[in-house]
């Protein structure tokens, strides 16, 4: 059994709204076991016999069919989550600053990214491996930040999500 962390994009944002514990509940249909939502943001913790691919197929199929949206996730074993956390170079903890990963099933999506983002004032990005973006935005200034604004275009909405690193960390804990 593998452990993976599946992060739901656009869960309980936009007029999207699922409890947790319905979540979990529609998740148990699934061959998965483990089953922990963290957040309402839709961050799950699970282990699988499946391949990362067939999770993501199972876990969007059944989101559309249970709750009826357009369902994108991305998934990342319990290995990749740890290098991607390793490898980020800004802290969890900044009282100025929040580190945000962006994480993506597609990385030529994130290719793309760094490729627009080299052209906006001020983005710094960090590639975390080939599924996983780095930057950081200024404590109350997210949605306000360039990077931000660009990874959330419709045309990525298939492929990325973004997590604070806080909640990478709390992803991480749970799957211990």
């Amino acid at each position: 059994m593998t452990k993976y962390t599946v992060f739901l994009r656009g869960v309980n944002v936009g007029g999207v709204n699922i409890k947790m514990a319905n979540l979990r509940q529609a998740l148990a249909t699934l061959p998965v076991a483990n089953v922990k939502t963290l957040l309402a943001s839709g961050n799950v913790v699970c282990t699988a016999e499946a391949s990362a691919a067939e999770l993501k197929s199972m876990v969007e199929t059944l989101l559309r069919e249970s709750f009826g949206y357009d369902a994108w996730v991305v998934v990342v074993d319990d290995s990749q989550l740890a290098a991607i956390i390793e490898a980020c170079p800004y802290p969890a903890d900044d009282a100025t600053h929040h580190a945000y990963i962006t994480l993506s099933s597609d990385p030529a999506v994130l290719d793309e990214l760094a490729r627009h983002a080299a052209e906006l004032p001020g983005v710094e990005l960090a590639r975390l491996g080939p599924g996983a973006l780095a930057w950081q935005a200024t404590a109350g200034g997210t949605l306000d930040n360039p990077f931000s604004k660009l990874s959330a275009r419709p045309r990525y909405k298939s492929t990325t999500t973004t997590r604070n690193l806080r909640t990478l960390l709390k992803c991480r804990d749970a799957l211990a």
